[in-house]
């Protein structure tokens, strides 16, 4: 009984150590996060100044990077050079 009380207790003890904590394959590189800081600084984000409201203040800043990602999704404009008048059926060469 001792013996398979020792046995199942190193195996739950070992089991962490064969899996990994991030199993995905995207690597964060030093020059990423400096980027990613250099962005946060364009939005206003100021990291040695905002120490009383820091979770505000860096999602605050994040949004607003986000957003200038976003623009290309947003509301409004033609994307790939199409427009629309609404009608359905109406193609640019009949309107000429």
């Amino acid at each position: 009984m001792k013996k398979i009380l020792c046995a199942v207790l190193t195996a739950a003890m070992l089991a962490p150590l064969a899996s990994f904590a991030q199993t995905t394959g995207d690597h964060v590189t030093r020059a990423k996060v400096r980027a990613d800081l250099v962005q946060l600084e364009a939005a206003g984000y100021q990291p040695s100044t905002h120490d009383a409201d820091y979770p505000n203040a860096l999602q605050v800043a994040e949004a607003k990077v986000a957003a200038t990602h976003d623009r290309s999704v947003a509301y409004g404009g033609a994307q790939d050079g199409s427009a629309s008048n609404g009608m359905p059926g109406a193609s640019h060469a009949a309107a000429q």
